[in-house]
């Protein structure tokens, strides 16, 4: 399965460390690209590349992890329904994710979409599947992360390869790594 994920409405300096953060769990849990739209941030972009740089950038599809600034969520979406790729909006108010998750296992490429600001009502009527992990307020870091398990059947939890120059050495207590 071949995993993006869009970024909506990326805002400096207020979504400096959440978009960040969206980045690291999509990467971390099987995505292979984050797009993102907004307003550009070249300092969010060199923090992804330095993370893949460091840590691994190879993905669960094979490819290798990357970002990129987009104008247009809207086109951005359109393009990617033309290429075949199905689209997930997370929101509070989609139908559970439980439920929907067996339909998605089913699709070769999913765009998930992730928001910042206000959605606009187009995003929801574009999605395929508006999805929600909870009917609460909670955090898009968390509500991604959440559906990108059920997606990889926790196969991300086991300790992939990303193929970096620096990776953790389980332990139970204490901190050890394998650096250069």
């Amino acid at each position: 399965m071949h995993i993006e994920v869009l970024r909506l409405s990326h805002r400096l300096p207020r979504d400096e460390r959440i978009s960040t953060h969206v980045a690291l769990v999509a990467r971390a849990f099987g995505a292979s690209r984050i797009l993102y739209t907004g307003q550009h941030d070249a300092g969010f972009e060199l923090s992804v590349s330095r993370i893949c740089d460091n840590w691994g950038g190879k993905t669960a599809s094979g490819s290798g992890f990357s970002v990129s600034y987009e104008k247009s969520a809207v086109s951005v979406i359109r393009a990617r329904k033309k290429e075949g790729f199905r689209v997930v909006h997370l929101t509070m108010y989609g139908l559970p994710v439980q439920d929907v998750a067996p339909s998605l296992k089913a699709c070769e490429k999913l765009l998930i979409i992730v928001g910042s600001a206000q959605v606009p009502g187009e995003i929801y009527a574009l999605s395929d599947y508006n999805v929600s992990v909870t009917s609460q307020p909670h955090s898009e870091v968390a509500a991604l992360a959440i559906i990108l398990d059920r997606l990889m059947e926790g196969r991300e939890l086991s300790g992939l390869d990303f193929g970096g120059k620096i990776s953790i050495i389980p332990s139970e207590r204490g901190k050890k790594m394998k650096t250069p």
